[in-house]
């Protein structure tokens, strides 16, 4: 299980960008947008477990990316990935921090989802 602040650490340090929390009703969501454009490339939440897999209410954390619309469905058979939560389900994706074992499996998700951005 990978921890959302090794996901924060991993972009301030490359990207030199900080989590931005942005909404007052849910103030542990984290946006990563450039600085310039202030596009988004990432948000972390924390969201209901059933809202993925339809059955505990227990908390969980999870990160949705920007994602190339051709590798979509790929990379949504994984486990803990999943169609886009509160985004376009097209070009978005949300995974499951608990379901992720070490950063470098969702690194290049992260690199792709600046570069998309």
């Amino acid at each position: 299980m990978i921890e959302r602040e090794n996901i924060i650490d991993y972009i301030v340090e490359k990207y030199t960008i900080y989590p931005e929390f942005i909404f007052e009703k849910f103030p542990n969501y984290c946006v990563f947008r450039h600085k310039r454009k202030k596009k988004w490339f990432g948000l972390i939440m924390t969201i209901p477990r059933n809202k993925l897999y339809g059955d505990e209410e227990i908390k969980i954390d999870v990160i949705n990316l920007k994602i190339n619309p051709e590798l979509n469905e790929i990379v949504r058979n994984k486990n803990g990935y999943y169609q886009a939560y509160h985004m376009n389900k097209e070009h978005w994706i949300t995974i499951d921090l608990s379901a992720v074992e070490s950063l470098g499996q969702i690194a290049g998700l992260i690199d792709d989802s600046f570069k998309l951005t």
